[in-house]
């Protein structure tokens, strides 16, 4: 377990190994990681954003197809979503007055004032946004939001993030100055989405309030 969890964060370097070693059943296992990612709260901690980055390099290489896997992965984060999406309507409101252990409790506030903030929007923005794209789709769910507004959301949300990640990996990830330094690159690309939202969120509870 300890050899496959440090396998699954140094993506970049094992793909390529994970490709010859299990061949088409790699798009299985590409499935499985983003379908988990955005199906099951319980882990947020699967890599999204440079997983699909660099499958969209490795495509360019030709030992992917890159429609098949955009076509696979858009489905797997469609169903994800609505999966967990599901959960948190069945389990409803209650989810904020009882403590459940397989819930990060933190994740889930800062998503539920994410939500109540961008509405249907959140299941579109938090795509792009690690832990808070987990957690949206069950804060909807349990916001009880119509599920055709859902679903319009969610597909649009996962045409954008899968196809837009996986063409910038085919055309760019090959790139020497971007491959060398792809983590930096990620690092940098979370914190560009992640600080305006924390910062929005610091300055409308530290700003004075007006009557």
């Amino acid at each position: 377990m300890q050899e496959f969890l440090y396998m699954l964060f140094n993506r970049d370097q094992y793909l390529s190994i994970w490709v010859s070693e299990y061949g088409v059943w790699i798009y299985l296992i590409l499935f499985l990681i983003v379908f988990g990612e955005t199906g099951l709260v319980v882990l947020p901690f699967l890599p999204g954003d440079s997983l699909l980055f660099i499958a969209g390099a490795f495509s360019a290489t030709g030992v992917m197809n890159p429609v098949i896997l955009g076509i696979l992965l858009f489905i797997a984060a469609v169903l994800g979503n609505t999966v967990n999406y599901s959960i948190g309507r069945y389990i409803g409101p209650k989810v904020y007055e009882r403590n459940y252990k397989f819930l990060d409790q933190k994740a889930l506030a800062k998503t539920h004032s994410f939500y109540d903030k961008h509405g249907g929007k959140t299941i579109v923005l938090s795509r792009f946004l690690p832990i808070f794209r987990t957690f949206a789709p069950f804060v909807a769910g349990v916001a009880y939001m119509r599920p055709v507004s859902f679903q319009f959301f969610n597909f649009t949300g996962a045409f954008l993030w899968i196809g837009g990640l996986i063409t910038l990996g085919y055309f760019f990830g090959n790139v020497p100055f971007i491959r060398n330094h792809l983590n930096t690159i990620v690092l940098v690309g979370v914190s560009a989405a992640v600080v305006p939202v924390l910062a929005g969120a610091a300055w409308k509870l530290l700003r004075p309030n007006r009557s």
